[in-house]
């Protein structure tokens, strides 16, 4: 069945007044020509009409079958590899059930996951899916990086998002000084919403998956102990995620990259006594996306202040040439700025 929710000439009017009117401001703010920006006026004012009128549910969604999560004890760093066992069961039991229901693309990947050396502290192969990898030797790490996804992150995507984890781990290796052991964690904890959907304008998977991120950085400190340096990196919608989570966590460091915002006016806003980082590639699109929250008939859309503008007061830094989806690039000027805020390295971060 397919959404039957009739949009009303008033709401349709509200919906096009607050595009125009967030699109002014970005013209203003980037001083660009209104041909810019005028591509996503018709694709913003859908979202927003249907974000208020028309939310997409997961139940408009296609269900993929699997095995419930292996169940567990809490992990510590003594049953680790106890943890990566049972989570490759289950992705390989996953599989066959995948393949079962005749979707072969899905079979593949959680087979994929399934493979003796891949390390997980949680799999669920369910619909969307929910995995969290490990990359480095966890339980002895002194650097910690937490990688927190935006939209259209999900398992039948996940290679993409595990790739920017591998290029981090490799960056940490050869940039930590001698002594220094890392690991990085991708942590795909939640149902991330559509890029082009109602869902992704508004902060409701960001609420429903703020908790869980807090349960696991308290699940993390337990098995890297408390010493360990812990640093979140929240790309795209995963910035509304760790704004959501921010005063909650026992974390050191916070990064946002080509966000949309954070739910927050400042980071003053965030309420947390970690260090704030934000950067945006000079070809990210995320650019021409207005920095607003408006409440349009009960429903906030929008994520409010530009994280890497002044007046958030982040510790803005150089992200390089890139766009969206090329912040984990290796070589790349974003990778290298975010394995020194990993490392500590601070002094050596180049900024914006």
């Amino acid at each position: 069945m397919g959404l039957a929710t009739e949009t009303t000439a008033e709401e349709q009017t509200a919906a096009e007044v607050q595009t125009e009117a967030a699109e002014e401001a970005t013209r203003r703010r980037t001083k660009k020509p209104r041909r810019t920006h005028r591509w996503c006026r018709a694709l913003l004012a859908t979202l927003i009409t249907g974000a208020v009128v028309a939310p997409l549910s997961a139940a408009a969604q296609a269900r993929i079958p699997a095995p419930a999560p292996a169940v567990l004890a809490p992990v510590t760093a003594a049953t680790l590899d106890e943890a990566y066992a049972a989570n490759r069961a289950n992705a390989a039991e996953a599989s066959r059930v995948a393949a079962a229901h005749g979707d072969t693309h899905r079979a593949a990947a959680d087979r994929a996951m399934a493979d003796p050396s891949r390390r997980f502290l949680a799999f669920d192969g369910r619909d969307s899916g929910r995995a969290t990898e490990v990359f480095g030797d966890l339980a002895h790490a002194d650097r910690v990086a937490v990688l927190v996804p935006g939209s259209d992150t999900s398992l039948d995507t996940y290679d993409r998002f595990r790739a920017g984890a591998v290029a981090l781990q490799h960056q940490l290796t050869r940039q930590a000084p001698a002594g220094t052991r890392t690991a990085v964690v991708a942590w795909l904890g939640y149902q991330t919403p559509g890029t082009v959907s109602a869902t992704v304008l508004t902060t409701g998977r960001a609420e429903q998956a703020a908790p869980h991120l807090r349960a696991f950085v308290r699940e993390l400190r337990g098995i890297a102990g408390g010493d360990a340096h812990i640093s979140l990196l929240c790309h795209s919608y995963g910035a509304v995620v760790c704004g959501r989570a921010a005063s909650g966590l026992d974390v050191d460091d916070i990064a946002f990259i080509g966000s949309p915002g954070t739910g927050a006016g400042s980071a003053a806003g965030l309420h947390t006594p970690a260090r704030i980082w934000a950067a945006r590639g000079a070809d990210d699109w995320v650019e021409n996306v207005p920095h607003v929250r408006a409440d349009l008939f009960g429903t906030t859309v929008g994520f409010g202040t530009d994280p890497v503008s002044p007046a958030f007061g982040a510790r803005v830094f150089a992200a390089g040439d890139g766009g969206h989806s090329d912040y984990f690039g290796p070589g790349s000027a974003s990778l290298t700025n975010l394995a020194r805020i990993v490392l500590g390295e601070t002094s050596e971060v180049t900024r914006a």
